[in-house]
């Protein structure tokens, strides 16, 4: 309820009415006739006003208003009784009804004080904050001593400057701000739909859906048809990605109100959104990877505000880039997308699969980390652990790597791999090359030899495939010897002999030079 002055204009009487009978009286028999009400309109008019007063007073309005309306139909001239009225109206949050009732007062008595302050109110909570002010400067010029105008014009104006200072706010894009005018500004005209309207804009405006949401389901509640509500609430549906529900909103907002500007732009948008997003949907499942990928790239310039369906985009548009080789960029457009929508549970998982396929294990450890928080399902759990598994991999000596094969390599690819990676970093052949050259060489010549010991064992190579750590597999090579790796290998026929000028190696192998 709002608060206000309970002056009415009541008129108090101590007269206590009786009626006193005498002790076995009877009452007469037949019916007495009721006396003419010798009353003028006037005066019933007085004693309706009067049975409503005592009704306000007791906060029962509703029956005051019957009374007061009563008074006013027997004397449809008299201020006070509609003044009274309007001052139940008030009571009741029906400001616009106790607007009406004011301004008829104050046009039958523009000297009436009590008219003109009410009417001040019900200006004020509708919004109106202009109407107010007049309403107060016209009870200052009548009385200059007022001390209820003084104070409620600094209200006035007060409500004045969050509302000026709102709209700067707006033209800036700064939504916080005019979330906090437009709060200061219902609490100082509580019944001012537009400002209930533009609080509720700023929520979506900050993403602040939910509230949002609840603040305009009220709204709606008590005025169904308020086309800014209507609109607002499409534009929530619009940034919650729920673009079928939105595309309603706005189209119902058209239909009240048809010069709706915001809901004209808004729809436009919203529609070609989701053209373009269905035209990359319907490319990409026809196989058209080139054109789904730059539709998707198209629909991601259409409204930038617009975080969950570009999320949803961006990683579209990652899928697609795998498929194109285009990884890094994918990876990228994983992490706009989560940007976007931190709690993007697929975003993640793609940015991980994608780290794992670059082989950057530890940041897809943490991807797969943040989905299993998220939902701790038992697919998720194994791929955390196979990326762990990977990543405690990464750390040891990757051997495919040195001897320059793939993971899938045969026996023959890896004898030909370690016989080419051999020969070249032996240290025989660089015997020439300054110190610190033939160190660096030695140790080349030696990890060449421990990938081809563990690769060319099938169980050693599968333990090794499987992560188990190289020094449970072989001691920490402690008595592994490059060298005689070497001679074995060639002189058991894995290597050709040839016999060339220049530093020997066994069995008549020797390098020419030059």
């Amino acid at each position: 309820m709002a608060t206000m002055d309970k002056e009415v204009e009541i008129e108090e009487t101590t007269e206590e009415i009786t009626i006193e009978m005498e002790e076995n009286e009877e009452e007469p028999m037949e019916e007495e006739q009721e006396e003419e009400d010798e009353r003028t309109p006037e005066e019933k008019a007085e004693d309706m006003k009067k049975e409503g007063n005592s009704f306000y007073v007791q906060k029962e309005y509703l029956k005051a208003i019957d009374l007061y309306t009563e008074a006013i139909n027997l004397c449809p001239k008299c201020a006070s009784y509609y003044g009274n009225r309007a001052a139940c109206y008030i009571m009741l949050d029906k400001f616009k009804d106790g607007l009406e009732d004011a301004r008829t007062a104050v046009r039958l008595d523009p000297s009436f004080l009590k008219g003109h302050l009410r009417e001040a109110k019900c200006h004020l909570a509708l919004g109106e904050v202009d109407g107010s002010i007049r309403s107060l400067e016209e009870v200052m010029r009548l009385d200059s001593n007022n001390k209820q105008a003084k104070n409620e014009l600094v209200t006035a104006r007060a409500c004045f400057k969050f509302i000026s200072e709102g709209k700067k706010a707006y033209e800036k894009e700064d939504f916080r701000k005019v979330l906090f005018c437009m709060e200061r500004a219902i609490s100082l005209a509580p019944a001012c739909s537009r400002f209930k309207v533009q609080r509720a804009e700023s929520l979506v405006l900050l993403k602040r859906y939910g509230e949002a949401q609840v603040a305009l389901n009220e709204l709606l509640q008590r005025d169904g048809m308020n086309a800014d509500a209507i609109y607002v609430r499409g534009l929530c549906f619009y940034y919650e990605d729920i673009i079928d529900k939105a595309i309603q909103h706005f189209q119902q907002t058209l239909r009240l109100a048809p010069d709706h500007t915001k809901s004209r732009l808004a729809f436009k948008k919203c529609k070609s959104l989701k053209v373009k997003k269905e035209e990359g949907n319907t490319a990409f499942k026809s196989g058209k990877n080139q054109l789904a990928y730059d539709l998707y790239t198209e629909a991601l310039q259409i409204d930038p505000l617009n975080v969950f369906t570009n999320a949803k985009i961006y990683l579209n548009r990652a899928i697609v880039g795998t498929r194109l080789g285009k990884t890094d960029q994918a990876i990228e457009d994983c992490s706009k997308a989560i940007e976007l929508d931190p709690k993007y549970t697929k975003a993640y998982l793609k940015r991980a699969k994608c780290f794992m396929e670059t082989e950057l294990f530890e940041e897809a450890v943490r991807d797969y980390e943040k989905v299993y928080e998220m939902q701790k399902t038992k697919e998720h759990r194994m791929l955390l652990q196979d990326a762990k598994l990977e990543l405690k991999k990464s750390k040891r000596k990757d051997y495919y790597k040195i001897l320059s094969v793939s993971k899938n390599a045969n026996e023959d690819e890896i004898k030909k791999a370690y016989r080419k990676h051999a020969l070249l970093h032996h240290p025989d052949r660089h015997a020439s090359k300054s110190v610190e050259e033939r160190k660096e060489e030695e140790v080349k010549f030696k990890e060449v030899g421990e990938a081809y010991n563990i690769l060319s064992d099938a169980k050693k190579k599968y333990r090794y495939d499987s992560g188990q750590d190289l020094e449970d597999m072989s001691n920490g090579f402690a008595d592994f010897d490059a060298n005689n790796l070497f001679q074995a290998f060639f002189s058991g026929g894995g290597g050709h002999s040839h016999h060339h000028h220049g530093h020997s190696f066994p069995h008549g192998f020797s390098f020419q030079f030059g």
